[in-house]
C-alpha cells in the first residue's frame, strides 16, 4: 500500500518547491478545518464605521444578540481615512507596500475602536500574534475583531496598473476564513448587494441576487462591490466556495444572513 506522507517527504527531500509532482502530492492531503464552525464578517469601514454612531451601534447590537447561536470572527475594513491616506500616498510617488501600511493603521483604528464597543461584552480585538488566540476567544465568548487588512506591508505583491494595494481589507478576512477553514464569509456594506452598475452613481441598476465569478468577469463586475482579487481568491479556496454580501444599515439583515438565509448577494467560485 501506498505511504503519502512518506512519498510527500521524500518529494520534498528531492525536488523543487515548484515541482508539479511535488505540488500534487502536497495538494492530496486531507483537508484540515480549524473552526470549521465559525463565521467571518468584514464590517465595512467606509460602508458602515466612517457613518458613526447611527451605523455602528445597531450592528454592535446585532453582533451581540447573534454571537449566542454564532461563533464570529469580526474582521474591519479601512474606508476614507486610507482613501485619503492613499492619495497623498500615491501622489508622492510612494510604492504599494507603503500604501498597504497606511492602509492597515486604519483598519487597526477600526478595530480598536469596535473591540472598544464590544468590550463589556467580553469580545476583545486582537491583531498580529494575538490571532493565534482567536480558538479561546470564541470558545469563551463566541466572538472576536480583527483588522481585516493582510500584514503584507512592504511585501503586497504591485498591482500591474496601480500603487494602490491590490490585496486589502476585503482581501484580508477572506484570506483569514480560508485559512482557519471557516463555514461562512459575509461582507456587510452599505447596499443591498451587486448590481450590474454602481447604484451610487446609476439609478435603476439591476440587482443581482447570485452570481458565479466566472460570469461577474464575463459581464466586467470584477471591481464593484469587492475588491477584484477575493474573486481570485475565492476560485481557488478549498474551503470557502462562496461569500454573501448584506446591507448593515438594514436591521436583522446580518442576523437572517448568519442564519442560513439568502440576503443580499452570493457570490460563487463556480
Amino acid at each position: 500500500m501506498a505511504n503519502p506522507k512518506g512519498e510527500l517527504e521524500s518529494l520534498l527531500m528531492q525536488r523543487s518547491l515548484t515541482d508539479a509532482q511535488l505540488q500534487a502530492a502536497a495538494d492530496s492531503a486531507t483537508d484540515f478545518r480549524i473552526l470549521p464552525d465559525a463565521t467571518v464578517i468584514k464590517i465595512g469601514g467606509q460602508s458602515i464605521i466612517d457613518r458613526g454612531r447611527a451605523a455602528v451601534y445597531p450592528l454592535v447590537d446585532e453582533i451581540v444578540a447573534a454571537r449566542k447561536a454564532h461563533k464570529l470572527l469580526i474582521g474591519t475594513g479601512a474606508g476614507t481615512r486610507a482613501r485619503h491616506l492613499y492619495s497623498i500616498a500615491a501622489g508622492l510617488g510612494l510604492p504599494a507596500g507603503v500604501l498597504s501600511q497606511l492602509g492597515a493603521s486604519v483598519a487597526d483604528q477600526n478595530a480598536a475602536m469596535l473591540g472598544q464597543l464590544l468590550a463589556k461584552y467580553g469580545i476583545s480585538a486582537v491583531d498580529g500574534a494575538g490571532l493565534s488566540a482567536v480558538p479561546l476567544y470564541l470558545a469563551e465568548v463566541n466572538g472576536v475583531v480583527f483588522s481585516g487588512m493582510p500584514p503584507y506591508g512592504l511585501w503586497m505583491l504591485p498591482a500591474s496598473t496601480s500603487v494602490i494595494p491590490p490585496y486589502r481589507t476585503d482581501a484580508g478576512c477572506f484570506l483569514v476564513a480560508e485559512q482557519f477553514g471557516c463555514k461562512a464569509m459575509i461582507y456587510v456594506k452599505d447596499e443591498n448587494g451587486l448590481y450590474a452598475a454602481n447604484p451610487k452613481t446609476s439609478k435603476g441598476a439591476t440587482f443581482i441576487p447570485k452570481i458565479s465569478v466566472t460570469e461577474m468577469r464575463a459581464n466586467g463586475l470584477d471591481d464593484s462591490i469587492l475588491e477584484f482579487t477575493v474573486l481570485d481568491l475565492l476560485k481557488s479556496a478549498r474551503h470557502i466556495r462562496q461569500v454573501q454580501v448584506v446591507n448593515g444599515l438594514v436591521p436583522g439583515n446580518l442576523t437572517r444572513a448568519l442564519a442560513g438565509e439568502h440576503v443580499g448577494t452570493i457570490i460563487t467560485a463556480s
